[in-house]
């Protein structure tokens, strides 16, 4: 490995060790007296020399400490495309646009259809849950409606 093509992935490991550190707060002299613990490590107080396996075995001590790794924001799930899922994004749009969603976001509303189906995302829904969810949301709009008038 020379300077001009650095790891893809080892770089990926170093930056998910320093994600980690800010996570789980560790300042910076906290964060070198972990390392410098680290069994197999040598001593090493940086992670900027260490080899991939060695960045392995850090981030997992990180891991013990308490620290998840969460997929980032490029691997989301693409969205439902199917005729209820058009359905239900639609009349949650339509509670949207008459004000009362705290978070319109397509997070949110996947959170409503789990709460309401314990399913994790809309592709998921069998063809009972999604009209249980239409009608669900349809009557939120009725009584929003009804309390408008």
């Amino acid at each position: 490995m020379n300077a001009k093509s650095p790891n893809p992935n080892r770089l990926r490991l170093i930056k998910l060790i320093h994600v980690a550190r800010r996570e789980l707060q560790m300042d910076d002299d906290t964060y070198r007296l972990m390392l410098a613990g680290i069994e197999g490590l040598g001593g090493a107080t940086s992670s900027a020399k260490l080899s991939e396996s060695n960045l392995h075995r850090v981030l997992e001590v990180l891991k013990s400490k308490g620290f998840k790794v969460r997929p980032n924001g490029k691997e989301k799930r693409p969205t439902a495309a199917d005729p209820s899922s058009r359905k239900i994004r639609s009349l949650w749009l339509t509670l949207r646009d008459l004000g009362v969603l705290r978070d319109a976001s397509e997070e949110a509303l996947v959170k409503f259809v789990h709460g309401q189906t314990g399913a994790q995302a809309l592709q998921w829904l069998t063809a009972a849950q999604a009209s249980q969810v239409i009608e669900e949301l349809k009557k939120w709009i009725a009584r929003i409606e009804r309390e408008r008038t």
